[in-house]
């Protein structure tokens, strides 16, 4: 499904503000996976989101897509086939817009029609999206031609979530989606991800600072340091890990602590 290959990036070489960001990161995502990711600040994984996505392109290595090399496809193609949720729950979705218009934008972005820019949004498929609405028990089917700035940040990064998965993407990226959420909505939008991923069998890398969620959700387990991937877990191996154990394996493959306060917090 995805595959990189010795994929590095170096943000202002030559310079005192250099910064090695990936350093030869391979990584491969079959179909099904649903794979957490944990580290540091700064240990590269928004970067690796950013270099699957297209946000910039690579200095070195290479980024395959369904067998399909997208090393250097642009951003805006690639969201075709990527779905993304950032952090910030007022990124994703255009606040002026109606959430039938923000739907309707979502699910044009991946129609294949030549004229897609001048199609209109049929009535069955209002009516599928008032049904997609209505999953997330948030009342929102019957706002529909209401502009998406007047919800609230739970009901927006939920919106945002079912825009990114309106059109099955062939993966989806979740970087700390549910981080600006108060706990009892976070824990609903998770549940919801949960859900959506099974059953639309979606391949997907979702990044967290909850030691926790690591563990127990997805079938994979990835630890990120210093711009390298240093430990990733699954099987039999991730089923019987406890969160103490997960920091040993840490310490065993860097040879030091993890020391972000926000992680530790989360045991």
């Amino acid at each position: 499904m995805l595959r990189l290959t010795n994929v590095s990036k170096t943000f202002n070489p030559g310079t005192p503000d250099e910064k090695k960001a990936l350093k030869n990161v391979s990584l491969t995502v079959e179909d099904g996976d649903f794979a957490t990711i944990i580290g540091s600040n700064g240990a590269g994984k928004s970067t690796l989101f950013n270099c699957i996505a297209g946000s910039f392109f690579i200095d070195e290595g290479r980024v395959e897509l369904d067998n399909q090399d997208i090393t250097y496809v642009p951003d805006f193609k690639r969201a075709v086939q990527i779905g993304r949720l950032f952090q910030d729950p007022m990124k994703g979705t255009a606040p002026r817009m109606t959430i039938e218009e923000n739907l309707a934008l979502a699910y044009l972005r991946a129609s294949k029609a030549r004229n897609k820019i001048f199609s209109r949004v049929t009535k069955q498929q209002r009516q599928e999206f008032r049904e997609k609405l209505s999953v997330l028990e948030m009342g929102l089917e019957d706002r529909m031609k209401q502009p998406v700035g007047l919800l609230s940040g739970g009901q927006r990064q939920a919106l945002t979530l079912l825009m990114a998965t309106v059109y099955s993407p062939k993966i989806l990226l979740l970087d700390e989606h549910t981080a600006a959420l108060d706990p009892a909505t976070a824990e609903k939008v998770l549940a919801l991800t949960k859900t959506i991923v099974e059953e639309d069998h979606l391949a997907c890398l979702m990044i967290t600072h909850n030691m926790h969620s690591a563990l127990e959700l997805g079938n994979r387990t990835l630890m990120m340091d210093s711009g390298r991937i240093v430990l990733d877990i699954k099987g039999d191996q991730r089923e019987g890990m406890t969160v103490d154990g997960l920091l040993q394996l840490f310490n065993a493959g860097t040879g030091k602590d993890l020391d972000n306060d926000r992680i530790l917090f989360s045991k």
